[in-house]
């Protein structure tokens, strides 16, 4: 079978597209032929050793996938060949066929597509978990994000007016293409003041809930922009550098700072994230939510997939095909 394979580390063209033995079903496992395997930017870092999890070599990007089962370990016993699933795995998933442990597994339903199914694991994985279970958000708050052309952005706008937020974008990005997405308010990155504009647009009040994926220098601006008792759910530092924090300001405004690691949440509680995971495909299913996918692109052009959100060009998703 083909697999994407990272061999030293390196940039994404350090990639390369092996043939390699098909994996064997171990007693709890199962063998997915993959049909879809969507990335994320953790797969930028954890092929250059830059992730907090460094697998060793050589070994295949890739931590969502959708697909067939086409072999069941003799330990299983509730699924079959011939079902659709998909599964949460870290790393491993750019290849044509993975093994899978039957505890990661998760029923896709006939209605929703797989690629679709894999799109939505992680992006909307984390910002679920992000607003409904940690920072639990309610009908009418405010919902401040940043990033909102990306994976975690796009969700974000999406699962945020589903629970009923009004969206704030602080972007400089194509606003026409959010306000149809459902972003109600925006405020640019570049202001002199941007606490200052976020407060005009919420009546004094500041955001009820920050979702912050790029760090960097905006992040002092906007826990300032946080209202009283307001969540600030710290997602990722996409801009490339880790913020330092005055805490005086965590501190004056009650607010909450939470730490958003949803990957080892995921592992840590598997029957929660399954909930989870579930809820969000029953909302596809019923055409509530629609994971945006940008490109689908075959697995030997998974190199410049990767150069794509590198490069911040990608609306939504790219998904990977076999």
């Amino acid at each position: 079978m083909r697999a994407a394979l990272s061999i030293v580390a390196g940039p994404v063209d350090s990639l390369e597209i092996h043939d390699i033995d098909a994996p064997v079903a171990g007693p709890d496992e199962v063998i997915i032929a993959v049909e879809a395997t969507a990335l994320n930017f953790m797969d930028t870092l954890i092929i250059r050793d830059r992730y907090q999890v460094k697998p060793p070599r050589p070994f295949s990007p890739g931590g969502e996938c959708a697909g067939r089962i086409i072999e069941v370990g003799s330990a299983v016993g509730g699924f079959q060949v011939g079902d659709r699933v998909c599964a949460y795995v870290g790393y491993g998933a750019a290849r044509e066929k993975v093994a899978v442990k039957e505890s990661s597994l998760i029923r896709v339903p006939d209605a929703v597509p797989l690629d679709r199914a894999a799109a939505l694991i992680v992006t909307y994985g984390t910002v679920l978990y992000a607003l409904r279970d940690r920072a639990g958000i309610r009908e009418g708050e405010t919902l401040l994000l940043t990033g909102t052309t990306g994976g975690v952005g796009s969700a974000a706008v999406e699962l945020g007016q589903l629970l009923g937020a009004r969206i704030l974008a602080c972007t400089n990005g194509e606003r026409s293409e959010l306000c149809a997405r459902g972003v109600d308010l925006f405020v640019d990155p570049d202001a002199d003041d941007v606490k200052l504009a976020v407060r005009k647009l919420t009546n004094n009040n500041g955001a009820d809930v920050v979702l912050d994926v790029t760090g960097g220098r905006l992040t002092e601006q906007l826990v300032r922009a946080t209202g009283w008792g307001g969540r600030y759910l710290v997602v990722g530092f996409a801009a490339g550098e880790i913020p330092r924090l005055p805490l005086n300001l965590v501190m004056l405004k009650s607010i909450d700072i939470m730490g958003i690691h949803w990957s080892a949440w995921a592992q840590r509680e598997r029957e929660a994230h399954r909930r989870n995971t579930e809820w969000l495909l029953k909302q596809v299913a019923e055409g509530l939510l629609s994971p945006k996918i940008d490109k689908h692109l075959p697995l030997n052009r998974i190199a410049d997939a990767l150069s794509l959100i590198v490069d911040r060009k990608v609306r939504g998703k790219i998904v990977i095909t076999m």
